[in-house]
């Protein structure tokens, strides 16, 4: 067991595959006994354990805690009556008390820690880690793009990522 959980992020814009990576790389670390947790960034209300939505796929491919975090709800089901949302480095102070080996993190894309980005060609948006020097790989549909500096893995190659993810936490 790691002293403190190693986190990760998967960044990307909407449609780009991040559920779909995250669940499938769930799916990896479990097979393998890593103890796993998820904290998704809401940018509005949301509904808990809802069939279809994130948080719901997330616990049901195998993640043994899920963390959804918004201005308006924080899950474990507190109501933020206030407003006031929890920064990013509260919500990583609350799922640290568990005792978790990996942290995949969606969303607080703007802070900075150790991030893997997703991308699809046909979203037609920026590359994200043209500005954001935390992005270490990149995962993508379309693998030819020669002007990035960092890895660049396939959409569907979990084990490559997974082992890479591992590698460099």
């Amino acid at each position: 067991m790691m002293a403190k959980s190693k986190i990760i992020g998967i960044s990307g814009y909407s449609g780009s595959g991040k559920t779909t990576t995250i669940i499938n790389l769930i799916k990896f670390f479990k097979k393998s006994g890593i103890k796993i947790g998820i904290v998704k960034h809401a940018h509005h209300n949301f509904d808990v354990d809802v069939p279809g939505k994130d948080s719901y796929r997330f616990r049901e491919n195998g993640a043994d805690e899920v963390f959804v975090s918004s201005a308006r709800r924080t899950v474990h089901i507190v109501e933020n009556i206030d407003g006031n949302e929890l920064t990013f480095n509260e919500v990583i102070e609350k799922i640290q008390r568990s005792k978790l080996d990996l942290v995949i993190v969606e969303g607080y894309k703007h802070e900075k820690f150790k991030k893997i980005e997703v991308y699809r060609k046909e979203v037609k948006k920026p590359m994200l880690c043209k500005n954001d020097k935390n992005i270490i790989a990149i995962i993508s549909n379309d693998i030819s793009n020669n002007d990035v500096q960092i890895p660049v893995f396939k959409l569907d190659d979990y084990k490559s990522i997974a082992n890479f993810i591992l590698k460099n936490l």
